[in-house]
């Protein structure tokens, strides 16, 4: 069976068995603070858990993108060393929300894998739950009896609350669990070895299949647990362990899920995979297993950056550049190459990625180039290090630098260090990692209280749309401490505020508790929670609640998500339909959207577009918003973005049917006519393949318009009122250049002349000609041009030239070639040892000739008489 034959296989088992089939969720996390990417498969559904929202379905069944690579379940250093631990992988699993519970999940279970994946009894094994006397929990009774209607009880083993006990988190869900795992050893290993001996021992080929967890428990802050209200049943299934097992592999890389990509990578690469635990076999598994990673999280929204999930993904990427760089021997771009055959192998389950291929390739290709420079630099700098290096190690502070301010890997350094007899400071190293580790911590800490219920009812009901006022109740509070301040959350019944949301940030306002005033400072999604941040407890939170928005900031918010809409509707119609939002903000103060674009939008583009949002502003359309089934709002055309969650029934936003019809949560004007006028401020590059446009609407696009104008107005005044502006400040850029040229002259015929009179004042050292002076020169090519005026004239020479430049010490120094190789004398490490201490500074260069800067100006003479100390 095919890897899709297996998954389907799966789905259509549980489709039998009365469960509704749901697409993934994305892979990139929104509204859930306590999570960068989904990495279980019951993320989407952990509102259902928290008692949050009530499911539409009590049963369903998916297959679940998932990404583990931070935090709790870090699987990342693992990935290619084994052959099983992955960054992405798919989760199949099925649901119950109240409804079925220990018994059928324990029958399905085993009916799915004997009888219809046909995985031969004598080679499974299950766990349940042991118990812990330490939190009074007892063993799972119930599942051990379910157990031993369908398996031999010599086969049932129990295990510890690591093992067997699941909990979503610190507080949260929680219950016992029951894994299945099958021994995929040969008939003659099974004789020799029991296989209940290997269960959890983390040996290769006897391996967890299924995780069978029933939540029934809520865990508070103080580690207590209470029963749920009711008992739900969270599964799942690796389908890369499920596909190994079924096509009778070693390796889940083996499997028909990497071996399309490993194929394309032999052949890009002229190398050939053997599948042994090499370096170059490594290597070849770290990309089949990293690509998907990238490809997919970009193709749900998040690109890669220097922070946050951005910062993760880029760090998967490094990771499979620097194994084909290393260990491939591929010098050039290889991931970008992979994207197309990935997207055709999953068009059919997750078809984001078909429908971005060439986005998700420019991208993928300038962040491996960028890399590539990184890797090449990186070099570069540590073989400068270990020539100037007093001993043959490289110390940790400065391995911590290359790999934190350079992206320089760790152990791409130890490789080269030991390539050249050099040591690295491990210890130096851990030390500098752990203590930015420990100032990241510190500074996102948070201490997040149980939440004080007040009311039971599960849903927050927005009503923001429609009215910015509310009498309404307070349901829970809580308070979360974070840098060392308290923050207060509050839960409303019914809530006129927007929740930031699809990039429109937050509402802010205040709620009046009888004659208390509680201000709202935002307003956020958590899972489904619309979550108030206040300032202040009420001091009575029972009594009735009025909830009022800042209409101002709310109004001036939806011109701007309003005015979104038409420009993302220009844009497509100008630069092209390729065009899709990548990214958004939404303020009362302008908007910014970002866009997949490969060139500069240039300023007749920028005009064009321009033009057409304030055409469709006088034309004032209605903005109509209706409320339908997804499928059909898609028919009509509806945008949709990648990387959202939408449900079976859609909010479709249209400003002209025929112009822009688009999902969206956001508020937004009555008709266009309200936005007044829409004025671009810039626009920019944010990434590969991705353009920034920053605009204003209304009042902001009219103070916006004014500045630009009064500027005009002091250059004009300051060049005495031209009648042609344009062509008087061109004159007077040509004059300013004209003159920076005669200046330039100037001073080239004064380092000449200056040359001229130094040219015979070198004194003679020990056969050397050293020839220091403090110099009168205005910048520091001055210093350059002399140096090279007098290098040629004298032979066996060191120069050593100062200067006073705009208040800083400027040196020049440079050392005949012929003594460099004599002596061993290097500019930069003398600038290092006698010259940079003395002006307070530092700087480089080559061997022959290296410049500093520093602040102590008063110390050129000192400087000078240093280095002739050395020499002498």
């Amino acid at each position: 069976m095919t890897a899709s034959e297996i998954r389907q296989q799966f789905l259509d088992f549980f489709a039998s068995k009365g469960h509704q089939i749901v697409p993934s969720a994305p892979i990139v996390i929104k509204n859930d603070p306590t999570l960068m990417f989904t990495n279980a498969g019951m993320n989407q559904f952990k509102d259902y858990f928290l008692g949050n929202k009530v499911p539409a379905h009590t049963r369903v069944a998916d297959t679940q993108k998932c990404l583990r690579v931070s935090g709790k379940h870090n699987d990342l250093e693992e990935v290619g060393i084994d052959t099983y631990h992955h960054t992405m992988f798919e989760m199949l699993g099925n649901w119950s929300f109240g409804d079925y519970f220990k018994k059928e999940a324990i029958a399905w279970s085993w009916e799915l894998l004997t009888e219809v994946y046909k995985i031969p009894k004598d080679k499974l094994y299950v766990t349940v739950f042991e118990g812990d006397a330490s939190e009074n929990l007892p063993k799972d009774e119930e599942a051990y009896n379910f157990w031993k209607e369908h398996i031999a009880e010599d086969r049932i083993l129990l295990g510890n609350k690591k093992d067997n006990f699941w909990e979503m988190g610190d507080t949260g869900p929680c219950g016992p669990c029951s894994e299945i795992h099958v021994d995929c050893r040969t008939a003659e290993e099974r004789k020799a070895v029991d296989g209940k001996t290997l269960v959890n021992a983390d040996h290769p080929q006897v391996i967890e299949i299924w995780n069978n967890v029933f939540m029934q428990f809520n865990r508070l802050k103080d580690k207590s647990l209470e029963p749920l209200p009711a008992k739900h049943v969270d599964t799942g299934m690796g389908l890369e362990r499920l596909v190994r097992v079924l096509q009778g592999k070693t390796s889940n890389y083996d499997t028909d899920l990497f071996m399309g990509t490993i194929h394309t990578t032999e052949s890009l690469t002229g190398k050939k995979y053997e599948g042994t635990d090499d370096k170059k076999d490594v290597a070849f598994r770290v990309i089949a297993d990293h690509i998907r990673a990238i490809s997919f999280t970009i193709a749900d929204g998040q690109l890669p950056s220097n922070t946050g999930a951005g910062y993760v993904i880029r760090r998967i990427l490094r990771r499979a550049v620097r194994y084909y760089f290393s260990f491939l021997d591929v010098k050039k771009p290889l991931l970008h190459d992979l994207i197309p055959v990935l997207a055709a192998q999953f068009s059919h389950v997750f078809p984001e990625l078909q429908q971005q291929v060439d986005f998700v390739k420019k991208v993928i290709f300038e962040e491996e180039n960028n890399f590539l420079r990184t890797l090449d630099s990186g070099i570069r700098r540590i073989e400068d290090f270990m020539q100037q290096a007093a001993g043959k190690a490289i110390d940790g502070k400065t391995a911590f630098e290359l790999y934190d301010t350079y992206g320089f890997p760790y152990d791409l350094t130890t490789l080269i260090a030991a390539e050249n007899s050099f040591t690295v400071d491990e210890k130096g190293f851990e030390a500098a990692m752990k203590q930015q580790k420990d100032r990241s911590r510190a500074a996102t800490e948070m201490d997040t209280g149980d939440w004080v219920v007040l009311d039971e009812t599960p849903d927050s009901v927005f009503v923001g749309y429609e009215q910015l006022e509310s009498s309404t109740k307070l349901l829970k509070y809580r308070t979360v401490k974070a840098k060392g301040k308290e923050q207060y959350q509050l839960v409303l019944g019914q809530t006129p505020f927007y929740a930031e949301s699809g990039g429109q940030v937050g509402d802010t306002g205040t709620l009046h508790f009888g004659d208390e005033i509680i201000h709202i400072t935002d307003t956020k999604k958590e899972n489904n929670l619309t979550i108030h941040f206040a300032d202040k407890l009420p001091s009575t939170p029972n009594a009735p609640v009025k909830a009022t928005v800042a209409r101002e900031k709310r109004r001036d918010t939806a011109r701007h998500h309003s005015a979104t809409h038409l420009l993302h509707a220009a844009l497509r119609q100008i630069l092209g339909t390729h065009v899709a939002q990548k990214g958004s903000l939404v303020n009362a103060d302008n908007l910014r959207f970002d866009f997949s674009h490969f060139a500069k939008v240039t300023d007749e583009e920028l005009a064009q577009i321009e033009t057409i949002v304030n055409e469709k502003i006088r034309q004032n359309i209605p903005v109509v918003i209706r409320e339908l089934p997804k499928e059909e709002a898609l028919k009509l055309g509806a945008m949709a973005l990648f990387g959202e969650k939408y449900g079976d029934v859609v909010r479709v936003v249209m400003i002209d049917p025929a112009y822009s019809v688009e999902l969206c949560g956001g508020t937004h004007v009555g008709a266009t006519g309200e936005l007044g006028m829409f004025k671009f401020v810039s626009e920019s590059a944010v990434a590969a393949g991705v353009r920034r446009v920053e605009a204003v609407t209304g009042a902001q696009a009219e103070a916006f318009i004014n500045e630009q104008l009064q500027q005009l107005k002091e250059v004009k005044n300051t060049l005495k009122n031209p009648k042609e502006l344009v062509k008087a400040v061109e004159t007077l850029a040509a004059d300013k250049a004209a003159l920076e040229k005669q200046v330039d002259a100037l001073e080239l015929e004064k380092v000449r002349q200056l040359a001229g009179t130094l040219r015979s004042q070198a004194q003679d050292i020990n056969g050397i000609n050293f020839l220091g002076k403090v110099v009168s020169v205005s910048n520091a090519e001055g210093l350059k041009q002399l140096s090279a005026q007098l290098k040629n004239d004298i032979p066996n020479h060191v120069l050593l030239f100062a200067a006073n430049i705009g208040g800083k010490a400027g040196i020049a120094l440079t050392i005949d070639e012929k003594l460099v190789t004599e002596k061993g004398w290097e500019a930069p490490k003398i600038i290092k040892e006698h010259i940079a201490p003395l002006i307070k500074g530092g700087g480089g260069g080559q061997k022959s000739f290296a410049t500093a800067g520093g602040q102590e100006t008063d110390k050129l003479e000192q400087v000078i008489l240093a280095v002739k100390a050395m020499i002498g």
